[in-house]
């Protein structure tokens, strides 16, 4: 981070994802990576391993709903102000299958008050749709960086 008193958008959304990165447990352990970060946008990749795969031997929804969560989280959390998820939504498409490398991007729809709404799109290393998310984001309290003085 800079010692200017005031970042760029870009600067204080790269700030923002590093501060979530460092708190973000789940993220990190199913090894997910964050590939870009922008104001309002975030993208998430993460390959699928055998033990992500349910009875059907393709990956469990769960896990395409926790990639798509994590670059909705990182996305609507790029501002500075603590951001939750108020309701979300997913739609499957295709299966994805282990090996397969999921990337999600997320990208602010609306932004207005306390609330905001983020599509998510979940596809594979083909460019193949795999699902689509839709998260509306609320704030709360706190700050992701410190305050300066």
């Amino acid at each position: 981070m800079t010692d200017r008193l005031v970042l760029t958008a870009q600067e204080l959304a790269d700030a923002c994802a590093d501060a979530m990165w460092r708190e973000d447990n789940a993220t990190r352990h199913l090894g997910m990576a964050v590939e870009q970060v922008a104001p309002g946008v975030a993208v998430i990749s993460m390959v699928i391993k055998p033990e992500m795969t349910n009875g059907h031997g393709t990956c469990h929804g769960g896990y395409i709903f926790t990639l798509a969560d994590s670059a909705f989280a990182f996305a609507c959390n790029t501002y500075n102000q603590r951001a939750v998820a108020q309701h979300c939504s997913v739609t499957y498409i295709a299966p994805a299958i282990a090996g397969d490398r999921l990337t999600a991007t997320a990208r602010e729809v609306s932004r207005r008050g306390r609330g905001g709404i983020y599509d998510i799109n979940v596809t594979n290393q083909n460019g193949e749709q795999i699902a689509e998310f839709r998260g509306h984001s609320r704030t709360v309290k706190g700050t992701l960086l410190p305050e300066r003085p």
